[in-house]
């Protein structure tokens, strides 16, 4: 494959007028809403951990970045609260921190989150033609709040709190009808040519954020990739096999991280009074399924199986021209911003078969490169060649060189924000996030 122009710009599912805008941001304020209003007044602290924030002060965060973008940064208006910043400023407030800030109180903070929408949306109602920064720095806002959404979700399964009520993820009934007529998809791959391909967002693309740009040709190496991604049966077969005791299977830096955090199993497993593998889902124990996607898996252990199965991880470009297949295209699928196409918006409420939605697979046949869960690659999250900060500094700069790129996306995701170039970033030893994994065969 060889692709050495930029493509024609293509459909995009972002919102682009004043109207849209407005209507997105209530959606998305909607569903944060919804993702805590069930949880009482502990719940909302809940206990402290480095891997998580306490929900009451994310919610007031989520409302923060949304005034110091769109009011403070683009119309140069004060905050609405004057100790705001004090509060929750992300990269200013220690993390260790904010439980033990003067918090506003539950009521308090809502009306503060109110305050900023209507803020927001009397602006954009009375802002006649809306100018690029404005398009761009209210659809900033939208995926901060879209990302901290998928966030309380994994807080709610760090915390085994119940699953998120269906109103709060948009879920809707799957149809299975099929199920027994599938054809068993789990153990193939997909040769990909290689050639000159074209990593990265294009300067046409409708949004990118900084660590997309620019689109620079990179050479791949001919390559072969699962179809799906790993499933819980397969990784279960490899947790049998003594997976987490063999020392040459990890990583020096993944054998380290297993002693001395004592791990002997995936998060959220664990045996039954029958001495079979269950895992918690939310605050429920579930048997191991088969044919869904093995999550809440970080890189290390990724890594260790890639070594059990003789596989390996694929490189975050070798991830992007498999999803693009024979183009550079937004979607797996193409360039119609279908949005049905992947198990993303929380449409099923978690997880679904590896081998469902072939309609959104790649012409290759690459299945669920989008949605689902998402996927470790092999490399570190890093800047591309003549990198520059947007005017959010602290998105991406703050964590090259430690963390790890996960591509696709995952169940929780909003289908609005994602594109085949969209990097995701990790520290590899996170695993309570949506994240599972694909392999490549090893260089024959």
């Amino acid at each position: 494959m060889s692709l050495q122009k930029h493509p024609t710009a293509a459909p995009s599912a972002l919102p682009t007028s004043a109207s849209e805008l407005i209507d997105e941001l209530l959606e998305a304020r909607r569903r944060t809403l919804a993702l805590v209003s069930d949880l009482d007044d502990d719940q909302l602290m809940g206990s402290q951990l480095d891997i998580v924030n306490p929900l009451l002060w994310e919610i007031g965060h989520v409302a923060w970045f949304q005034e110091r973008w769109t009011r403070r940064h683009l119309r140069g208006e004060p905050s609405l609260a004057e100790d705001a910043d004090a509060l929750y400023d992300s990269m200013a407030v220690a993390h260790d921190t904010r439980w033990d800030l003067p918090l506003y109180s539950r009521k308090a903070t809502g009306a503060y989150m109110q305050r900023v929408l209507d803020d927001v949306v009397e602006h954009l109602n009375s802002a006649g033609e809306l100018t690029p920064d404005d398009i761009y720095f209210h659809r900033l806002a939208l995926f901060h709040e879209d990302m901290h959404a998928e966030a309380f979700a994994y807080t709610r399964q760090t915390h085994g709190y119940p699953a998120p009520a269906p109103a709060a993820c948009g879920v809707e009934d799957f149809d299975d009808k099929t199920q027994s007529d599938l054809v068993d998809i789990t153990g193939d791959d997909v040769e990909i040519t290689g050639g000159v391909y074209l990593l990265g967002a294009s300067p046409e693309a409708v949004f990118a954020f900084d660590n997309e740009k620019w689109a620079h040709e990179v050479e791949i190496a001919a390559f072969a990739i699962a179809r799906t991604a790993v499933t819980q049966g397969q990784f279960r077969t490899f947790v049998n096999d003594g997976g987490y005791d063999r020392r040459e299977l990890w990583s020096p830096e993944g054998w380290r991280w297993c002693r001395t955090q004592h791990i002997r199993r995936p998060a959220y497993w664990r045996r039954d009074r029958h001495d079979r593998w269950e895992r918690r889902v939310y605050d429920c124990w579930q048997p191991i399924a088969d044919r869904l996607p093995m999550v809440h898996v970080n890189a290390f252990e990724a890594e260790a199986y890639c070594r059990w199965a003789k596989r390996r991880l694929p490189t975050e470009a070798e991830w992007e021209l498999a999803a693009a297949s024979t183009a550079k295209t937004n979607y797996p699928w193409g360039n119609e911003p279908i949005a049905t196409r992947a198990n993303l918006d929380g449409r099923y409420g978690g997880p679904i078969a590896v081998d469902r939605l072939a309609v959104g697979e790649t012409p290759a046949g690459v299945r669920q490169m989008m949605g689902n869960v998402w996927e470790w690659t092999a490399t570190a999250f890093g800047p591309y060649l003549g990198f520059v900060a947007d005017p959010y500094k602290d998105y991406s700069e703050p964590w090259f060189g430690n963390h790890q790129v996960l591509r696709g996306g995952c169940w929780a995701t909003r289908f609005h924000m994602l594109r085949n170039t969209w990097r995701n970033f990790y520290t590899p030893d996170r695993r309570d996030v949506w994240a599972g994994f694909r392999t490549c065969a090893l260089e024959r």
